[in-house]
């Protein structure tokens, strides 16, 4: 392991064995019961199964049940399973994964790396739950194994050290995905652009370097197209699919951002991808050949240039929010066409989540807006506000589950209850 994460290690290792630590946790739960395990939910759809929950909020919010302020600075949001919350932060020079219990009481705290301390500081990714523990990586290129129940480190890899990891301005960001036996990266390396570690060691089992471009800041998607699953991301500078099982590369498309910020994760129906990037860069639906082969474009807009907020795909409807510095709009369109059902100019940038019929919109300054779906767009029903703060506070997508609503913003998580029965 690299002298660079030494003493991060060290202080895992004190901080997950205090005495008592583990005795306080619930019993452990199955696999199966793992709600919103990992970035936008099972299977990344970002759609939410809850039912019974609120139509419309009181005028200043839905109950709130607990608040927990000391989650560290940065963007991460929420992942849960095993009745814990996960999600990470920075203190002071040491980034920190969290586990919270249902009532917001910290079970443990263990480091991942040195603090992102350049470009918007703060940690990036969500956790990501698999097979009873949690995988996150760094932004400086720390990839650890956590155990759920307790945050003993299973294993960590410097993958700059292993792969020669790159990135780019603002460090790595990226949502793991676990599965498979897996863990799925980019890190963007010349000995290893995307790479499958095994998830109970964390050796290689495949490293692809026949890709040419660096590591963006996407978190991938992995999806069945004509009998072909696919490990589908964007680089710096393209659309890549992978065949997860061998690290094959089955087709790449370009994308060049005007700024190179492709973060959004691609969206998938019918053999067709979503992907999009920020200023003005816009976003592209693209189609996948039956072959699995090649994909080409089929349509373009310039301001559909979606950077941070997510993307809903609901009956053939697109919602997703338009760059602060481009389109500047939140959109619904149709997903084949591209042709425009709604635009609205008054909620800005958005991170969204969506439940019951229901689009769940985060502001990136503490506007938090409930969006009821209609046939050919949508109505904003209920509005309130989190405390007032600079541009891209906000930048967790929502989350919804087990009756409640998951915000994080400014070192603070936020839960309140949604449920109608609650």
């Amino acid at each position: 392991m690299n002298a660079r994460f030494l003493t991060a290690i060290a202080v895992a290792a004190l901080l997950v064995s205090m005495p008592g630590h583990a005795e306080r946790l619930p019993a452990v739960e199955s696999e199966a019961s793992a709600r919103w395990p990992e970035h936008h939910g099972p299977q990344r759809t970002n759609l939410s199964t809850e039912t019974g929950l609120l139509k419309q909020w009181p005028a200043g919010g839905p109950p709130l049940i607990w608040k927990n302020a000391e989650c560290g600075d940065g963007y991460s949001g929420v992942s849960i399973a095993e009745d814990l919350i996960f999600t990470a932060g920075n203190f002071d020079d040491i980034e920190m994964v969290l586990a919270l219990d249902m009532d917001g009481r910290l079970q443990w705290k263990a480091p991942s790396g040195p603090a992102w301390q350049l470009a918007s500081p703060g940690s990036r990714s969500t956790p990501t739950y698999g097979g009873g523990a949690v995988y996150l990586v760094n932004p400086q290129g720390r990839l650890t194994a956590y155990e759920a129940r307790t945050g003993r480190v299973r294993w960590a890899v410097d993958l700059v050290e292993r792969f020669e990891a790159r990135w780019g301005v603002w460090g790595m960001a990226e949502n793991l995905i676990v599965a498979d036996g897996r863990v799925y990266c980019m890190p963007g390396g010349a000995k290893g652009r995307v790479v499958a570690l095994d998830q109970q060691t964390g050796e290689t089992v495949w490293a692809n370097t026949d890709i040419v471009d660096t590591a963006a800041y996407c978190s991938p998607t992995i999806i069945t197209h004509q009998g072909v699953r696919q490990w589908i991301s964007m680089t710096q500078r393209s659309v890549v699919s992978l065949d997860p099982q061998t690290g094959q590369l089955l087709w790449s498309l370009p994308f060049v951002p005007r700024s190179p910020q492709n973060s959004l994760t691609p969206v998938y129906q019918d053999g067709c991808v979503f992907v999009a990037s920020g200023h003005s860069s816009g976003g592209s639906l693209l189609k996948i050949a039956d072959d699995s082969r090649s994909a080409e474009v089929v349509w373009h807009r310039r301001d559909l240039d979606n950077c941070h907020s997510g993307s809903i795909l609901l009956d053939g409807k697109l919602f997703g929010a338009a760059c602060r510095l481009g389109g500047r709009h939140f959109y619904c369109v149709d997903f084949f066409t591209g042709e425009s059902l709604q635009l609205d100019r008054t909620l800005g940038k958005v991170g969204l989540t969506f439940a019951e019929g229901m689009v769940y919109a985060m502001g990136y300054q503490g506007t938090m807006s409930l969006l009821k779906v209609l046939p050919q767009g949508f109505e904003i029903v209920s509005q309130f506000e989190l405390p007032r703060r600079p541009p891209n506070t906000y930048l967790a997508h929502p989350v919804v589950c087990g009756g409640r609503l998951y915000l994080r913003g400014d070192g603070h998580l936020y839960v309140y209850q949604i449920g109608a029965a609650g």
